[in-house]
């Protein structure tokens, strides 16, 4: 999946996280993350992300991350639902794990 131009996904609001991705000129993933518990569980939280778009296809984006404390389901959501948005793309291609 190519990213296209820079989308959003989520909320500043507790227990959410604000994601956003764009297109990159490097190749592989570059990744900014912001979060209150990046001390506990940032590599935890970066795993998820670099699996999340692993899964969609994603090889080379920007992708910054200002995390509330989101669980790992609603961070899989918002990298979802923006790198869908950065592609341009209205459906998510679904697969049985």
């Amino acid at each position: 999946m190519e990213m296209k131009k820079e989308a959003l996904a989520g909320t500043l609001e507790s227990s959410d996280a604000m994601v956003r991705i764009g297109p990159s000129d490097e190749p592989g993933i570059q990744l900014e993350l912001e979060s209150l518990v990046k001390q506990q569980f940032g590599a935890a939280i970066e795993q998820v992300v670099r699996e999340t778009l692993a899964s969609l296809g994603v090889t080379r984006a920007r992708v910054a991350i200002d995390d509330k404390g989101a669980l790992d389901c609603i961070l899989r959501a918002r990298v979802q639902a923006a790198a869908l948005r950065a592609a341009g793309q209205v459906q998510l291609p679904w697969s049985p794990r």
